[in-house]
């Protein structure tokens, strides 16, 4: 990469975040914003969809399952193309392939053209973030890249809390159409400042391409993350549509493991791993993301189907957290480049787990003063761990491994966070479905009709009216197990958190070293 007249080494003396590197992480956040918001956004239109294409549930859910698998598929490649092509040429054609399906997603016609679109969408939205903070951490350097990456950290953490907020009010204000076309004006933004402020580069030719390693890590993925992703809709691991592709995409991604471990260069580096602070980093990012993720999902339905809330109520109400993370993001940032992410990691998850104990114990009627409380004190603790813990495995890399590092950490992410949904769903509709139903209450039902469970009863009166005539205390009654089996499915996001601390205790705790070689140095553009 070349480097422009006034640049100055990241080592500098003034290790303060200059004008320069502030521009780039404002086009970089622009564009993780349309990514990450466009994964949560779509939820709560999925029942749209649903109505509108006249179609199932489960098939609707596409539109959002499509878009996660296109993710995870192109993300493997990211690393490897932006060495051969240069990460602003890259970053410019993501951003092109995103809002291209952005458009055409407002355009669909039924729901097999909105999951194809999704799936195009997909397709540069997955490498927009890995990009992002490969151009970031090049701009900022080791001794900065705490500061920067709290930057990046902000659609991150408040992508899944403004995600339903932004969709609620567009689909209830105009159509559903507009969570699509609002990335247009955007997009074409962030493009044209892509252009003006990433610094040229010119990159060079490395190594071929790794055809090989390409055909078993992508499908590999995909296929495992599809079988994840159906455990829900299924109620069983057990079923064949979750096993078949889930073994094969073990399979696939066994046999690139022993494949990237004797190629020279393979698509996924697995050789980083042997960097002690990007393997301890990934340990803690694993296990994170599962809970984070998974117990994501809980807040959003506990409001809607038990207190009754509006899409858009529930997410003014989980709001707070957001704004506890943007308090804590950027001290976490600072502190990180002066006394390394350890500390900091370990401190954050402490303050999220206790919050996440109170959360085992909501039931049908808690006060929502304490409830937001209780969601700002997590969200200080979020803002102190995701990104220090990125930071944490990319600070120690060189020029050259930056790219792949940053690839390596939003593969983990993305399919630990999958993981811990399908986790965390499979184990509410386990035990809502558990109890008494409303047969063995004396209630009399249709012929053929299914007998719910009282909790599945409760919450099915929030949209039947049929069951919304069932006796108030036999109501009651459902919202208190409904609301019981959210406290529970909370104590496994709370077992997971509380495991993150034994990888995260491992963690650097010192500030970073420059790296020794100067041609592997990262530079500041200003």
């Amino acid at each position: 990469m070349t480097t422009p007249p006034d640049t100055v080494a990241a080592d500098s003396a003034d290790d303060k975040l200059d004008i320069g590197v502030f521009k780039i992480a404002g086009v970089v956040v622009l564009g993780a914003i349309m990514s990450i918001l466009d994964v949560t956004v779509v939820t709560v239109a999925i029942p749209t969809f649903q109505h509108d294409f006249d179609t199932t549930y489960a098939i609707a859910a596409w539109s959002m399952t499509g878009y996660t698998l296109a993710l995870a598929t192109v993300i493997p490649l990211t690393g490897w193309a932006a060495d051969r092509f240069g990460t602003k040429r890259l970053y410019m054609m993501a951003l092109v392939f995103f809002v291209l399906g952005s458009v055409l997603c407002s355009t669909a016609w039924n729901i097999e053209s909105l999951i194809a679109f999704r799936v195009l969408q997909g397709l540069g939205g997955g490498m927009l973030m890995p990009l992002g903070m490969t151009i970031m951490t090049h701009a900022a350097g080791p001794q900065r890249i705490g500061r920067v990456m709290a930057v990046l950290g902000v659609p991150m953490l408040l992508g899944p809390i403004a995600g339903p907020i932004l969709g609620g009010w567009l689909i209830e204000s105009f159509s559903w159409h507009w969570i699509f076309l609002i990335n247009l004006p955007i997009g074409i933004i962030a493009l044209i400042l892509a252009f003006v402020v990433f610094p040229r580069d010119n990159p060079e030719p490395s190594q071929s391409f790794d055809f090989l390693g390409m055909l078993l890590a992508s499908p590999g993925l995909a296929a495992f993350l599809y079988g994840v992703s159906s455990i829900p809709g299924e109620g069983t691991v057990e079923s064949a549509k979750v096993l078949i592709p889930a073994i094969i995409g073990l399979v696939l991604l066994i046999g690139f493991v022993f494949h990237a471990l004797r190629t020279e260069h393979p698509l996924i580096d697995l050789r980083l791993f042997t960097n002690k602070s990007l393997r301890f980093a990934v340990m803690t990012m694993t296990l994170f993301a599962m809970a984070f993720f998974g117990s994501g999902l809980l807040l959003p339905s506990y409001l809607q189907q038990v207190r009754g809330e509006s899409t858009l109520a529930a997410g003014l109400l989980i709001a707070p957290q957001g704004l506890g993370a943007m308090l804590t993001m950027p001290i976490a940032g600072r502190l990180v480049d002066k006394i390394g992410p350890g500390k900091i990691v370990i401190t954050g998850i402490t303050v999220m787990a206790v919050a996440m104990a109170f959360l085992t114990q909501v039931t049908a009627d808690t006060p929502y003063t304490l409830l937001c409380g209780v969601l700002f004190v997590m969200g200080l603790g979020m803002g102190c761990t995701m990104m220090p813990t990125m930071t944490a495995a990319i600070q120690t890399l060189t020029h050259s491994e930056v790219a792949r590092g940053s690839t390596l950490m939003n593969i983990v992410n993305q399919t630990a966070g999958s993981i811990g949904t399908a986790t965390i769903s499979m184990v509410l509709t386990t035990l809502l479905n558990r109890g008494d139903t409303l047969g063995d209450r004396g209630v009399q039902l249709p012929p053929g009709a299914p007998d719910p469970s009282l909790a599945n009863a409760a919450i099915g009166s929030r949209y039947s009216g049929q069951l919304a005539q069932l006796p108030h205390t036999l109501l009651g009654e459902g919202f208190d197990l409904a609301a019981r089996a959210f406290a529970h499915t909370f104590v496994v996001a709370l077992c997971l958190l509380a495991a993150t601390v034994i990888p995260a205790f491992f963690l650097p705790r010192a500030k970073p070293a420059v790296p020794a070689a100067a041609d592997d140095a990262p530079v500041v553009v200003h």
